[in-house]
């Protein structure tokens, strides 16, 4: 359970960070590189006697952490987004509502079951998701929140399912670390080419402010998915016990956290959805 309420700690405050990234002005693109590599570095610390970095191109896992590291530098971006102009909680619950994502791969890739209970726990995720999205009618854009939310939902999906596939199938438990590093290290350089794309229409700017945020998010960033991966190959129960319970972990502290340093304000309608949130991830757990 520790390495389960580390991976809620960690992920949460990533949600607060990108919060922050708006109100000081910070260039999201330039300081989720920089968290990337920083990240990287993290993990390089953490590896175990005898591998190194450069072990890594010689992995089964290898070439798959580029395409992990593509989804993480597009996704990311979108969280920040999100978090900015939607609110932390209402980005915590898209993101982790995407729990029905890895539960349906389970059950058609590794023959995994669900009770009636817990289909019903899948489609409630789905409502929850709508709700939780709706904003009151003074706000500027509700279509805007859809399909940002909808992105970050199947988006934050499709990595927990990669990142679940990798540990279960190739992934070895000393190797944890070394994965991780990768998947950050392909993140970052993903957004660098994006940055040498774009630099042919704006020059590049370094900027020191970008960089430190990048680097205040990367340490939490690593210990997110570090602990995400420990508790999966950990804890007691199949995988989908353990986001289930991550993710409602998350999205209650979140909002938690949401309410109590930015004053975020819900409608009736989003604590409805929340509340749905939380059944439908205890449907799933429980049953």
């Amino acid at each position: 359970m520790i390495d389960l309420a580390l991976s809620v700690l960690f992920t949460s405050l990533l949600y607060v960070i990108f919060k922050f990234f708006a109100r000081f002005e910070v260039q999201t693109l330039y300081a989720i590189i920089t968290n990337y590599f920083t990240a990287a570095l993290v993990g390089a610390f953490f590896l175990e006697d005898g591998l190194r970095l450069q072990d890594a191109p010689q992995k089964p896992w290898f070439l798959g952490t580029f395409v992990l590291g593509m989804f993480f530098i597009i996704i990311f971006n979108v969280m920040a987004k999100s978090s900015q102009e939607l609110g932390v909680s209402l980005t915590a619950v898209a993101a982790k509502m995407a729990l029905v994502i890895p539960v349906v791969f389970g059950m058609l890739f590794f023959k995994d079951t669900l009770s009636i209970w817990q289909g019903i726990g899948v489609l409630l995720a789905l409502v929850a998701v709508y709700f939780a999205s709706l904003k009151s009618t003074d706000s500027a854009n509700p279509k805007n929140a859809l399909w940002l939310l909808g992105l970050v939902f199947i988006g934050s999906g499709l990595i927990d399912v990669a990142l679940n596939y990798f540990q279960e199938q190739y992934v070895l438990p000393a190797e944890v670390p070394l994965f991780t590093s990768t998947v950050f290290a392909a993140a970052g350089i993903t957004g660098i080419l994006l940055i040498v794309l774009r630099s042919f229409q704006k020059p590049l700017k370094i900027n020191l402010k970008n960089m430190l945020w990048g680097v205040i998010l990367g340490v939490p960033n690593y210990f997110s998915i570090h602990f995400l991966l420990a508790a999966l190959r950990n804890e007691n129960g199949n995988s989908a016990s353990v986001f289930t319970i991550n993710n409602v972990a998350i999205v209650l502290f979140s909002t938690l956290l949401g309410i109590l340093i930015f004053k975020e304000k819900l409608s009736m309608k989003n604590w409805g959805g929340i509340v749905i949130a939380v059944i439908s991830i205890a449907l799933v757990a429980l049953f």
